[in-house]
């Protein structure tokens, strides 16, 4: 089982983890490791739209406005759960900042930036929201404590329970503040799986007892590809592993057994996307294959200020090649569950870049904070879901400046988020989906207006906020919460499946015991898996991983902001 190359499908954050502690943990040299992947960005961030005009999905779509920046998503972190990412990072150079780790990068910044979020719900008529009310009753705090005292062993219990059917008899736990604070700060929707839910009130319960200022949050120095992606990328580039880019791996070559379970890869079909010339790649005896078997921006398309994000009904590269060897061997999950159903995963981004901080300056003084510490999230002053209920219509994230190392003193970014795209704009009345950047930057102002304290309101300079756009770029990203999608424990492939000898599952869905998904903490500890499978090293030696909800403090603690 031991093996002495790898064959890296995918370049995203947990492949390049697997990759690192082959080589410091195995003591493997680059050159015995091969990546083949769509891009190297990994995960959500993005870069100058110089760089990424060509992007593989939007080739049918060019943009008319490529200037700007571009981050598809952006993730918090956590040093309490995310350790695996710690360590990690703690094993390679920062790109920014000298003599540092990129660990040690985040460390310093993250300690001269906490997060304080003083504006986390804001609602028309009432300008910022008290969220430390939870808002909660006493049937909403028995569900919830039923998911926080269910064992690991009783976990199946929710296979296939969204939470929705969860709460079926609770409708009301979807009108307080925590839901919806909930619901926008790690991306849950009713449709999501309340398994996915009992692991994130297991691993997040301390963050329950400050969620409404999100001061468990940590946050990189810039944008996460050049804080996280970047230096793993130059660190393995260093120590000569080979990237081959532009390259959608297709179908399998697996060999003949007897039994169907018997998992032996002995080649890959890819295509180079750039020429469409096709190209075999054999994997012999002495090769393990790490795949990341889905990727949340898989068939992710870009607009720009005067054209939407145009639809893409490929079910995604990653998990098209997942969906192959499902074909072929019975127990390695179910793709279907999590990229057969767009209405259960697919969101709209945008990235606002401006000429100067009108906009910005605007924000803070209606938010009453300073850029770096929030995620504001606007509550309807109307019903507006299925149940007949308000909801959040939209949510921004106004970044520490500079978000980019590119950026120049006079720009500033902003990104934001409608998690539910098919319904209708307030100030554009349009669903989100189909809304230009520009209607997106429009939809924000008068989301802006609507809790404006005053004096004056920011819709009287909403000419000049517009006059100082240099872009603004919707993207529409139908597997964003894929990962959250209902599902049974079974759906997703162990990263070792039972009887493969040679191939590993990494990523975000990959089934891992307790470890909640849509982390960088859960991709990294995939890779790490993986790694030390095929190279004999114990798993003990994985990093631990802390269990909160079985802290009696941080229990109570939990108990005591319930009835807030």
């Amino acid at each position: 089982m031991v093996k002495t190359k790898a064959i890296m499908i995918g370049a995203g954050l947990s492949n390049m983890a697997a990759a690192v502690y082959l080589i410091q943990e195995a003591h493997w040299h680059g050159d015995q490791i091969t990546f083949y992947a769509l891009d190297d960005h990994g995960a959500n961030d993005g870069s100058e739209m110089d760089d990424a005009k060509d992007d593989y999905w939007n080739v049918n779509h060019p943009m008319e406005n490529t200037r700007g920046y571009i981050a598809r998503g952006g993730r918090m972190l956590n040093y309490r759960t995310y350790v695996d990412l710690m360590d990690l990072l703690g094993r390679v150079p920062s790109v920014t900042e000298a003599g540092l780790t990129a660990a040690e990068d985040t460390h310093e910044f993250d300690a001269a930036h906490r997060t304080f979020d003083k504006a986390r719900l804001l609602q028309g008529g009432k300008g910022i929201i008290d969220g430390g009310k939870l808002g909660l009753n006493s049937k909403d705090r028995s569900l919830l404590t039923k998911l926080v005292l269910m064992p690991d062993k009783e976990e199946n219990r929710l296979d296939n329970v969204s939470i929705a059917e969860y709460f079926k008899d609770d409708p009301h736990i979807f009108q307080t503040n925590f839901w919806y604070m909930w619901e926008t700060t790690f991306a849950f929707r009713t449709q999501s799986s309340a398994q996915e839910l009992r692991r994130y009130m297991h691993q997040m319960i301390y963050e329950f007892t400050q969620i409404e200022h999100l001061v468990g949050v940590n946050r990189t120095r810039y944008n996460q590809y050049e804080s996280i992606m970047l230096p793993l990328i130059n660190y393995l580039k260093d120590q000569g592993c080979q990237f081959v880019m532009n390259r959608r791996v297709t179908d399998w070559q697996f060999k003949e057994t007897a039994m169907q379970d018997e998992i032996t890869v002995t080649g890959l079909e890819m295509t180079n996307v750039d020429t469409g010339e096709t190209e075999t790649v054999p994997v012999d005896d002495q090769t393990a294959v790490i795949f990341t078997n889905g990727s949340i921006t898989d068939s992710a398309t870009i607009g720009d200020y005067d054209t939407p994000a145009p639809e893409n009904p490929d079910y995604g590269a990653a998990a098209s090649l997942w969906k192959r060897a499902t074909e072929r061997f019975y127990n390695l999950g179910n793709p279907d569950k999590f990229f057969a159903n767009r209405n259960a995963s697919e969101w709209v981004s945008f990235t606002l870049t401006t000429s100067n901080h009108l906009l910005l300056n605007e924000i803070t003084r209606i938010t009453t904070q300073v850029p770096g510490n929030a995620l504001n999230s606007f509550l309807s002053t109307r019903p507006i879901t299925p149940l007949g209920h308000n909801d959040v219509n939209m949510s921004i994230v106004v970044h520490h400046q500079p978000h980019f190392t590119t950026q120049k003193p006079n720009e500033s970014v902003i990104w934001g988020y409608f998690l539910y795209p098919r319904r209708h704009g307030e100030f554009i009345e349009k669903p989100y989906i189909e809304m230009t950047g520009k209607e997106m930057a429009e939809e924000l102002i008068g989301q802006l207006s609507k809790v404006d304290p005053g004096p004056g309101n920011i819709m009287d300079k909403k000419s000049a906020i517009l006059d100082s756009i240099i872009n603004n770029i919707p993207v529409y990203m139908p597997y964003a919460s894929a990962l959250f999608n209902n599902r049974a424990k079974t759906d997703r492939p162990e990263v070792i499946p039972a009887h493969s000898t040679n191939l590993a599952f990494t990523g975000e869905f990959a089934e891992q015991p307790y470890q909640m998904i849509f982390t960088e903490q859960s991709a990294v500890r995939s890779g790490e898996i993986a790694a030390y499978h095929f190279t004999g090293i114990p798993m003990d030696w994985l990093v631990d991983t802390p269990r909160y909800d079985k802290d009696l403090k941080t229990l109570a603690k939990a108990t005591k902001k319930m009835f807030s």
